[in-house]
């Protein structure tokens, strides 16, 4: 083919009385046909970028070079964060619209001498040859999560998305593209893990954590049909009547290998998999049921995680639990934390004021961690606020933290929320807690969590408070004894 794009075919052919016989055709069209079918089996349809077929081919071919120079090979495998929400609030025509756009950012940002590749949904790969690996790639992936978490414009709407990043290295050719690959996936699972908009190298260790993640989840995935999970309740203690006014209900996971497994190990991977929201109705459910066999004065209160909250139906879900139990609604109380605010405003104060009118009492948990905003006082209709165990924790030796405590009743009062203490363990904690003015506090000075039949134990005594590590009149006296 020519500079002008024009190709020609000669065909020439000796002739019987001597000389040759040459025949010209036109073969543009068929030669750029065979050009269209070439790149589209070895690029992206819609980025066009090199798909995983073509990467992969270069990707062994970077590495088979690596022994020749001094240099190493650095793959980063990112993913864009939130991406689905975009594709199912905006439809495919905006997503597609961003998948294209997000290609671009990743080549203007990066090295000429990179390859940039869509590896299909919303996956890209970036390899590249240099020096100290490690640290080109950190920066490359800084650079990468930051220009991709940039918003967009696209068809009038602005999106904002994010990046995950997984890196793998290599500075021999003593390995191959699927092995590289591999790697890179698992660091990405981990940086993902580790709460999106984030990068993980890739460490030896990974491969352990990512099989015991995935015997988690096999085993998580029939944990309700082998009837495994039981609630414990941890009690709230009312500061101004000496009593118990309360329950939290804490979902615990008795595994017959494992034993008793926290939800630190397995909420966020039922989140992740989407087995929360299951896992989450029959908590509900559960709860409401157990509520009835303890005194009639007494809440339970439970958490929503984010996932569950934003689930369609979460409204119906809880209305279906209080129906069937006939637990009267103003004997519930839901826990939902700050993160929960961000993920759709709108929603969520459409949610929370249903459930306001079903006859729930919702509380923001953790207050004063990570988001926290006063403008959340003001929009969303809480009846408590619970007092992160961090400030609590630090009272009696800093300042501060005494007096963001205070701070925070002060307002809440003056709003008309009450207040829960999180985390009070020592006597010490009690009296500063109490004298702040909080209205509850929770925490293994008062019980750790235990089973409902623990619970129903204690209220069938005489007296529930002889069981409390706490004094029950105004004297700094010492604690009772707990069992």
């Amino acid at each position: 083919m020519g500079a002008d794009g024009f190709a020609v075919s000669v065909v020439q052919r000796p002739i019987a009385d001597g000389g040759w016989l040459a025949t010209y055709g036109d073969v543009t069209e068929r030669h750029r046909a065979e050009e269209r079918v070439r790149f589209a089996a070895h690029h992206d349809a819609l980025t066009r970028l090199p798909n995983r077929v073509l990467f992969h081919t270069r990707l062994n071919e970077m590495i088979a070079k690596l022994g020749y120079h001094e240099a190493a090979l650095s793959l980063l495998c990112l993913d864009l964060d939130r991406f689905k929400q975009v594709n199912d609030t905006l439809g495919h025509p905006v997503g597609d619209k961003l998948l294209v756009s997000a290609g671009r950012r990743l080549i203007a940002c990066l090295r000429s001498d990179a390859i940039v590749a869509r590896l299909g949904g919303d996956e890209f790969a970036i390899a590249f040859v240099g020096p100290d690996a490690r640290r080109s790639a950190e920066a490359v992936a800084e650079r990468v999560i930051a220009e991709l978490s940039t918003p967009y414009s696209v068809d009038g709407n602005t999106v904002t998305i994010g990046a995950s990043v997984g890196i793998a290295m290599a500075e021999t050719g003593q390995t191959d593209a699927d092995t590289l690959m591999k790697n890179a996936d698992m660091a990405l699972y981990q940086a993902k893990a580790a709460g999106r908009g984030a990068y993980r190298v890739f460490e030896a260790d990974m491969e352990r954590q990512l099989l015991a993640r995935l015997s988690i989840e096999e085993d998580l995935a029939s944990a309700l049909e082998r009837d495994e999970f039981e609630l414990f309740y941890q009690p709230l203690y009312d500061l101004r009547s000496s009593k118990i006014s309360g329950f939290e209900a804490l979902l615990r996971w008795i595994h017959p290998r494992r034993g008793i497994v926290s939800p630190l190990h397995f909420v966020r991977i039922a989140e992740e998999t989407g087995m929360i929201r299951r896992i989450g109705a029959w908590v509900i459910q559960q709860a409401c049921e157990d509520a009835l066999r303890l005194p009639p004065d007494v809440k339970i209160a439970i958490n929503l995680s984010p996932v569950q909250f934003q689930q369609a139906d979460i409204v119906g879900v809880i209305s279906e639990a209080l129906t069937s139990s006939g637990l009267p609604p103003d004997r519930l109380e839901l826990e939902i934390t700050e993160s929960t605010l961000l993920e759709n405003n709108a929603a969520t104060l459409d949610t929370l004021l249903e459930l306001r009118k079903i006859g729930l009492r919702v509380a923001l948990d953790d207050f004063g961690t990570g988001y926290s905003s006063l403008s959340y006082l003001r929009r969303f209709p809480f009846d408590k606020i619970k007092i992160d165990r961090s400030f609590v924790c630090e009272m009696a030796t800093r300042e501060d933290c005494a007096a963001i405590v205070m701070s925070i009743v002060t307002l809440a009062n003056r709003l008309g929320i009450t207040t829960t203490a999180e985390g009070v363990e020592t006597l010490d904690q009690f009296w500063l807690v109490r004298d702040a003015g909080c209205t509850e506090a929770q925490g293994y000075l008062f019980s750790q969590p235990m089973p409902l039949q623990e619970v129903l134990t204690f209220f069938s005594g005489s007296d529930w408070l002889a069981h409390l590590n706490v004094p029950v009149s105004d004297a700094r006296a010492a604690p009772h004894a707990a069992t």
